[in-house]
């Protein structure tokens, strides 16, 4: 899927995303500043969750609450390496069928499963961005 959005299409990009995922491990590759967080609140409140969503940087991984599970979102920029990862358990997270949301998932590829879905992002020059999921 290739969708090609202005930030105030998010919600349709985000029921797209829902509607065509077959995992419920969605990565997210793309730039700092790119509106990967901001599409993640808007993948939450899709999920049902009412928590208020913001960007793991500092706690690492948040906790969304929905009425059908949990929500696991990721933030691993500031993480050194996989061996951090293990060290606070991510290997729980991912193997829990919650939804788990991943922001640069890139620092842990060896620890993925293999049943994901990668998201990228870019930004446009025209402020547009461009998604492609697989």
């Amino acid at each position: 899927m290739e969708i090609t959005y202005a930030l105030n299409d998010i919600e349709s990009v985000a029921k797209a995303i829902i509607q065509h995922a077959t995992f419920k491990t969605l990565l997210f590759y793309g730039d700092m500043g790119v509106g990967k967080t901001t599409l993640i609140k808007a993948l939450s409140k899709l999920l049902g969750s009412t928590s208020n969503v913001n960007s793991p940087t500092f706690s690492i991984v948040n906790e969304y609450e929905t009425n059908s599970g949990l929500i696991y979102h990721f933030d691993l920029y500031r993480i050194k390496n996989a061996e951090e990862a293990l060290n606070f358990g991510i290997e729980d997270y991912l193997f829990s069928n919650h939804w788990i949301l991943i922001e640069w998932p890139d620092k842990i590829a060896e620890l993925l499963p293999k049943d994901v879905q990668k998201i990228d992002i870019t930004l446009n020059l025209d402020g547009t961005r461009s998604l492609k999921m697989v």
